[in-house]
């Protein structure tokens, strides 16, 4: 019998103690792919972020091999035997490919095993580098540092199905070979499952269902028409979560932008922090929460005067 890796107990986990993900158990072990599949806005991201260490989990357990883990993420990968491949692919563009992998603990030769197709690319800049090459550098790195466990978020987004296959193929072999036990989340069901062991399917922030990937491919179009077509958010959440994103970016770019000032001129232009973004979107949630309840408020007010004028004009007339 394979040794559980990973396991989560009744796991719950959100942002600013607002729970996304609830009562969320599942289980990884050594030498299996294991693939989270859902629609968007299901809570994957968040569940892979709580296990990775990057997210505190609102209530239940993290373990790697049986023993309760609360290091932060960059314990967890550094010391913990974990790789992590995020949705940004963790890059660093204005460094070499070569620089990348050394910056990660990676091993260039064992890189260039996994993906040849890097070798004429090393000492080209990351941000000069193609989607796809990108993605197998961070992946590379990962892989290279020999950890017990990968975790990985969207490998497939955006890119080639040629280049996915590179990728998902070289997560099985890391499996097979070396008895790495992978997570991957993923959106594109189809194309995962002939990769992994198992999977677990994820909506509104709950596993509702566990299967070995041969039957899970056999119910597939069962699956896809019952959880995974659309979306689990709400039209409102995805506005809000694009305007968020939008938002995010642009005070990456003010932050920049400050930090230059700085160095120029030597006067602190701003002391706010990348932890404090999520108390300025609660506070704007706010103000315009109180200003649309204002607004309903005045319509209501002015509707009745409205309706009271009419009523004295028929009276008058009468």
């Amino acid at each position: 019998m394979k040794r559980p890796l990973l396991q989560t107990r009744s796991l719950k986990a959100g942002y600013l103690g607002r729970e996304v993900v609830r009562a969320v158990d599942l289980q990884v072990n050594a030498g299996e792919v294991v693939c989270l599949l859902g629609p968007n806005g299901a809570g994957k991201t968040t569940t892979l972020l709580t296990i990775a260490g990057e997210l505190a989990p609102v209530d239940g357990l993290v373990m790697f091999n049986n023993v309760p883990t609360w290091t932060p993420m960059h314990q967890r990968v550094r010391d913990g035997g974990i790789g992590l491949v995020t949705e940004e692919r963790l890059v660093f563009t204005k460094m070499s490919a070569r620089d990348n992998l050394r910056i990660g603990g990676g091993n260039v030769e064992a890189a260039l095993t996994l993906f040849p197709e890097l070798e004429p690319r090393l000492s080209v800049r990351g941000g000069m580098l193609s989607g796809g090459e990108q993605q197998m550098l961070a992946l590379a790195r990962a892989l290279s540092r020999n950890p017990s466990l990968l975790l990985a978020d969207e490998l497939s987004l955006g890119l080639a199905p040629k280049i996915v296959d590179r990728l998902l193929g070289a997560v099985r072999a890391a499996a097979d070979e070396h008895g790495t036990g992978a997570l991957i989340v993923e959106q594109h069901a189809r194309k995962a499952l002939r990769y992994a062991d198992r999977m677990y399917l994820m909506a509104r922030g709950q596993i509702l269902m566990e299967l070995p990937a041969d039957e899970a491919i056999e119910r597939l179009d069962e699956i896809e028409d019952a959880y995974l077509d659309g979306t689990s958010e709400t039209e409102e959440d995805h506005l809000e979560r694009q305007r968020r994103k939008g938002k995010r970016k642009a005070w990456r770019r003010q932050r920049v932008r400050e930090r230059e000032l700085e160095r120029l001129t030597g006067n602190v232009a701003s002391t706010r922090k990348i932890e404090d973004d999520d108390f300025y979107f609660e506070l704007e949630r706010h103000r315009r929460d109180t200003g649309e309840r204002l607004r309903a408020k005045a319509r209501a007010a002015n509707k009745a005067r409205a309706a009271s004028s009419s009523d004295k004009t028929k009276v008058e007339r009468g």
